[in-house]
């Protein structure tokens, strides 16, 4: 099969997308030897969920990808869902001869024998050729719990001070915590989470990581990240919450109340996503990618060869704010290399009053905003994007009420579920009365970054490819934009008009 990337309908010019075919979460990212590792939820063979495999992707700079061929299959134990990899530095797992590897720790999901029931194992697999090729351990599976049914997404990650490997995973409404010193052979330590923040849906892919405070580099705080699933009573779907508190090597401790519910990202598309192993930004920041869907419509979305697209890769970090230590998120700097910079629209010290577009002969597909404004005596003001005479996506923020939202009624093709078209909002106070914003629109998205990373929206959306129009809208009074810029940016697939992918398939 041969793919016209840069036209093929609704396909995202600069967020990873398979060649073909479905994907859900993002699985075993590591970094090794210069290149960052993408594995995800795959299914081959359709454009729905289906019997998983995993996925393969690399990058060097975490913005262009390499397609690999599918790394793993389903076996005699099961279909192979989420998990992570790892770096085995010191050969502890004893699968390698003198060079370090790749060990592959996930769920395997097949049914227990004569029933119905769903089984739930967690495996290893590994890599002594760059993850290349991977080999099944032969006494697979390495760690079953016949109680709990949703028993999945194992991330696992060394923990110097303790010396010795923890996995944090779903374990129903909990995550559960197990030390190892070989990757083989796993003890339970702890149990985290049966009366903590939202339970609104099972707990999915949990991550455990440490993170600097910003400005405080030397303060560092531990940060369980865990995506809960689908409710179909709730207008939201699938989402992920995090907790900030303290790691010994062996227990998580909330240093929140238990009924805090801390949002990741209050879009609607934005599950399931973990950090990078073995990499950290030069102040300790992590990586992390979400899938860039909702359970609720993800087998819906109108895309024909292709479905579901990762969110940007962005670096977290924490910030000590008024409301507490939060987990603040910004776009990887590696995005600046596709920023159009001769064809760049700058503006300053304007003011806006209904009627007035700033942005009126603008057209735009897929581009970056970054603005700050002075909200003024405007009741309402903000963007509407992807516009036309039928269609737009509206960001918004209401003064009074100190409210961010996004409207995406009329964003294009919309009426393939019922709980797309939407509007959602989040509280956001402005910053010595300004507020920062930053906007990433894409053939099929948007992904907003507020008042330096501290509030984040990612969206999908579905415009006509002639919805290009940009409109900077005021309503109720004006308001003044102390500074705008409007990036257009390259696709990623620039210097290839067309991809085979039978070679990855």
């Amino acid at each position: 099969m041969t793919i016209d990337y840069r036209n093929e309908k609704y396909r995202p010019q600069f967020h990873f997308t398979p060649p073909a075919n479905w994907m859900n979460d993002p699985n075993g990212m590591v970094y090794f030897e210069g290149e960052y590792h993408l594995f995800y939820q795959h299914h081959p063979h359709g454009t729905t969920w289906g019997p998983m495999h995993w996925g393969h992707a690399v990058s060097t700079d975490l913005i262009h990808w390499e397609h690999l061929p599918i790394a793993m299959k389903p076996d005699n134990n099961g279909a192979i869902f989420s998990g992570s990899i790892v770096v085995d530095w010191t050969n502890s797992s004893g699968l390698f001869s003198e060079e370090p590897g790749l060990v592959a720790i996930f769920t395997q999901a097949d049914q227990y024998p004569d029933s119905d029931r769903p089984r739930q194992r967690q495996s290893i697999a590994y890599s002594s050729d760059r993850g290349r090729t991977w080999s099944m351990y032969e006494n697979n599976p390495v760690l079953s719990n016949e109680e709990i049914t949703d028993f999945r997404d194992p991330k696992v990650f060394w923990h110097e001070q303790s010396s010795h490997w923890v996995m944090v995973i779903a374990a129903g409404d909990r995550v559960q915590i197990y030390v190892s010193q070989d990757l083989k052979s796993w003890t339970c330590a702890s149990e985290f989470g049966a009366k903590e923040g939202s339970h609104d849906g099972v707990w999915e892919c949990p991550d455990l990581i440490e993170l600097p405070i910003e400005g405080q580099e030397e303060t560092r705080k531990w940060v369980m990240i865990v995506s809960i699933g689908d409710d179909p009573n709730l207008a939201e779907g699938s989402r992920t919450q995090y907790f900030v508190g303290q790691f010994d090597g062996k227990s998580f401790t909330n240093e929140a109340s238990s009924d805090t519910v801390l949002w990741l990202d209050y879009g609607r598309d934005n599950y399931a996503g973990v950090t990078w192993s073995d990499i950290q930004g030069p102040n300790n920041e992590k990586y992390f990618i979400g899938w860039m869907s909702n359970w609720k419509y993800a087998n819906q979305t109108p895309t024909s060869t292709w479905r579901s697209a990762m969110t940007l890769p962005r670096q977290l970090l924490l910030r000590d704010t008024s409301a507490g230590v939060r987990l603040v998120q910004h776009p990887v700097k590696e995005l600046l290399e596709l920023r159009r910079n001769d064809e760049s629209l700058r503006w300053e010290g304007q003011t806006i009053h209904p009627g007035y577009n700033l942005l009126e002969n603008v057209k735009a597909d897929i581009y970056e905003i970054i603005a700050e404004f002075d909200p003024g005596t405007a009741e309402e003001f903000g963007f509407k994007l992807r516009l036309s005479d039928n269609e737009e996506t509206i960001v918004g923020y209401r003064a009074a009420d100190r409210l961010l939202f996004v409207d995406r009624c009329h964003s294009g093709e919309a009426a393939f579920h019922d709980a797309f078209p939407c509007s959602h909002e989040v509280p956001v106070e402005l910053k010595e009365g300004r507020m920062k914003i930053q906007i990433f629109v894409d053939q099929s998205s948007i992904e907003i970054f507020v008042n330096d990373g501290e509030t984040v929206i990612s969206d999908q959306i579905f415009p006509d490819t002639a919805s290009t129009g940009l409109e900077l809208y005021v309503q109720g009074g004006e308001s003044n934009v102390l500074s705008l810029a409007l990036h257009p940016l390259k696709s990623i697939y620039a210097d290839a008009e067309e991809m085979t992918i039978k070679e990855v398939m």
